[in-house]
């Protein structure tokens, strides 16, 4: 099971977000039967099967196992990733683009960069061999700004930091690595 999916195909999408499907993939926090499943979500046995059929034909679920019960086969389906993500061209067929954001400090720009980050990301780990890792860093921290002083001389100092090693280690005839660094002010968590 991928920890995180990003579908890019809009039929999967629309599959995914049907509230009966949802409440099953919520459903499987491990494999189970259509009977167990129907138990959870108050179904009958032919309709989550129906409805796993569906999920199955758009790779949301996979089938975990076999169990036969007195010459009863029962399939086994887990879901094929913990976490669903849309990709960001799914709902417009093209993602925002960050280079016809004119202003690249707004929101808007960093949004735009996100979302093509999820898009090459996704579509790069759906291209890859089941198991293979990604040659991906992500670096994710919090700091304190005491004034807007100070966060703009640390923008400054880390922009010449990574000027600094970006021309230390670039080779023309290496393979190119997207380097994306962001910003903003970290959302209240709910008390």
């Amino acid at each position: 099971m991928d920890d995180v999916r990003v579908l890019a195909d809009p039929a999967a999408v629309e599959v995914a977000l049907d509230p009966i499907r949802t409440s099953i993939l919520d459903a499987l926090t491990e494999p189970a039967s259509a009977t167990t499943i129907a138990a959870a979500v108050g179904l009958t046995r032919q309709k989550v099967n129906y409805h796993l059929k569906a999920l199955e034909a758009h790779g949301l679920v996979e089938l975990a196992g076999e169990r036969v019960w007195g010459g009863i086969t029962e399939r086994l389906m887990r879901r094929s990733a913990r976490h669903l993500v849309v990709a960001p061209g799914v709902v417009q067929g093209a993602a925002a683009d960050p280079d016809q954001v004119a202003d690249h400090l707004s929101s808007a720009y960093l949004i735009a960069v996100s979302a093509r980050s999820v898009s090459e990301v996704g579509a790069m780990a759906k291209r890859a061999e089941p198991g293979t890792r990604l040659p991906t860093l992500t670096v994710d921290t919090v700091i304190g700004f005491r004034s807007p002083e100070d966060r703009a001389a640390f923008a400054a100092d880390l922009q010449s930091a990574v000027a600094a090693l970006a021309a230390r280690y670039h080779h023309d005839d290496g393979r190119p690595h997207r380097l994306t660094i962001a910003s903003y002010p970290r959302p209240k968590e709910p008390s």
